[in-house]
Formats: structure tokens, sequence, C-alpha cells
């Protein structure tokens, strides 16, 4: 099993936020999660790993980051940089309480998009380059806040950040035992029934009959009202539970594959790089906190 630092913040009960600035030539701080939601900007970081729940990348030269409370996340140097050093980099790291906002708050419509990136964060979120040269001046002005001001821009960075375009949610869902609300009965009942059974054999013809439709009308609805195949979307539940076996178990890769409903290992392999970046292999290793990445 892997273990997860569980990092106690700055952040206290008697504060709104945090916002803090480091300059850095190597990261190395252990994979954590906090109570806490964060908003970090990194400058200067091109070619750092960031790991954040069971989605691995490689950053860009600046990159912003919402990561929700109690997601493990981490930022590490590869094996070239720490060898040889790298250029300062620049990091701000804002941090604040869920409760900042009410549940009944964020309810209100005024606050209907806020609410949507915070529900989103929870599976880690990363921001366009526009958005990225649009908000880093104001988190940077941000740092020399405080007060009553310092507040209401915050409340305005979170709301233009919840409004921009092509952001990316990072995380599998199912990592984060996530229940997405598609606004349909029938694509809810079919996730519930795939995310019970995703280690038996799930068939195309099972679910569309569980929904009342044949098959082909059932491949269009889920394809039009998710963006994925019915395929997708189950190999999707299984990622995640993959994923979450090999951080909290020691089972063997291909042990995890078939106890989670993939019966053919090379099919399984490709599909988890594909969607990870990464090998089942490499991803244990890179969530074991090394500071080495091959």
């Amino acid at each position: 099993m892997i273990e997860v630092y569980r990092e106690i913040t700055p952040l206290t009960q008697y504060d709104c936020f945090t916002i803090f600035t480091r300059k850095k030539k190597f990261f190395d701080f252990p994979l954590h999660n906090h109570d806490e939601f964060e908003l970090n900007l990194i400058m200067g970081g091109k070619g750092v790993k960031r790991i954040v729940g069971d989605h691995t990348e490689t950053i860009d030269d600046a990159e912003l980051v919402l990561v929700g409370n109690n997601l493990p996340h981490g930022w590490f140097t590869n094996q070239y940089k720490w060898e040889e050093g790298m250029p300062e980099v620049q990091e701000i790291t804002l941090q604040f309480h869920r409760d900042l906002f009410d549940e009944k708050l964020l309810r209100r419509n005024q606050l209907f998009f806020i609410k949507s990136l915070l529900d989103k964060s929870v599976r880690g979120i990363s921001f366009s380059k526009e958005t990225i040269d649009r908000i880093m001046p104001r988190l940077i002005a941000l740092t020399q806040k405080s007060g009553f001001d310092s507040m209401l821009e915050l409340m305005s960075i979170l709301h233009d950040l919840s409004v921009s375009r092509n952001m990316k949610v990072l995380s599998n869902s199912t990592f984060t035992d996530e229940n997405i609300n598609f606004n349909s009965r029938r694509i809810e009942k079919v996730f519930a029934y795939m995310r019970d059974n995703y280690d038996k054999e799930v068939s195309l013809e099972g679910v569309a009959k569980l929904a009342g439709m044949t098959e082909v009308s059932f491949s269009r609805f889920i394809k039009k009202r998710t963006g994925k195949t019915f395929i997708e979307s189950l190999n999707e539940i299984r990622l995640g539970h993959t994923s979450r076996s090999l951080i909290d178990t020691t089972n063997t890769i291909s042990e995890i594959a078939y106890k989670c409903g993939f019966n053919n290992l090379s099919y399984f392999n490709r599909i988890f790089k594909n969607k990870n970046g990464c090998t089942p292999k490499e991803f244990r290793e890179n969530y074991a906190g090394t500071r080495t990445f091959v």
C-alpha cells in the first residue's frame, strides 16, 4: 500500500483564505492531501511531473490547477532536472476552506457557476493558457492585498475561473467516488448498475435492456448525454477502481486488472496508458512519491 501524506496547512479557522509565494529549484514535497481547497499557480516549471488523483501529466512552463479537498496531489521534479537543477520556479498557492461558501449560498442562482467549479474540483481542474494569462497578474496582485478587498477579489477570481473556457477535469470520477448527475434517470440507473457490477461482465445488450431501449438507440442516447460511448464509460469506471487498487493494495497488476473486469491484460495496459499517460507499473511507482521518473 502507498501512503499519502496528510498535510496540515497554515490556514486557520479564523481566516477566509491564505495565499503565499515560494521560489524553488526542486519539487520534493511528498504526495499529499488536505481538507482545504487549493489553487496552485506555477511559473517556469516546464517538465515537472504533476499527480492529481489518478491523473499524471508533465506540465508546461506555466500552469494553474484547482484541487478539491482531500484529493491526493503533488508536483515532482524528474530525474534529469533533479540532478542538473532547474531554473528558479515561482509558485503561488492559495488555500481556502470548503465552508467559505455556505451550501445554501451556493444554491443561489448567482453562485451557480462557482458551485459547479467547486464540485468539479473534487477531481482536480487544470486551466487553459488563455485563462492562466488572464488570472496570473491578479493572483500576483492578490498576494499584496488584505482584508475585505482581498476576499472580494478571491470571489471574483473564482467566478472568472468558473466561466472560463477549455478547463480540463483531471481524475477519474470513480477514483474520487463522485456520482455525476446526468439529469437522466435512465443514464443514472445504468451508471449505478455499472458501478455496482464493474468487476463482472457488463454487456451493451444488458444495459440497453435496463434502460428500456434497443442497443442502437441506447448507444446514441448515452453518447449524446455523456459525450462517451458505452464501452468508454464502463472502462472509465473500471480504470478508476484499478488506479485505486494500484495505490491501496499490493496485488499484482494482472490480479488488479482481472478483479476490475478486464479480461485482456494487453488491452488493459493500452487503455490505462491512453487514459493516464503512463503504464500501470509507472503509475504505481509515481504514486509512491519517488522523485525519479523514468
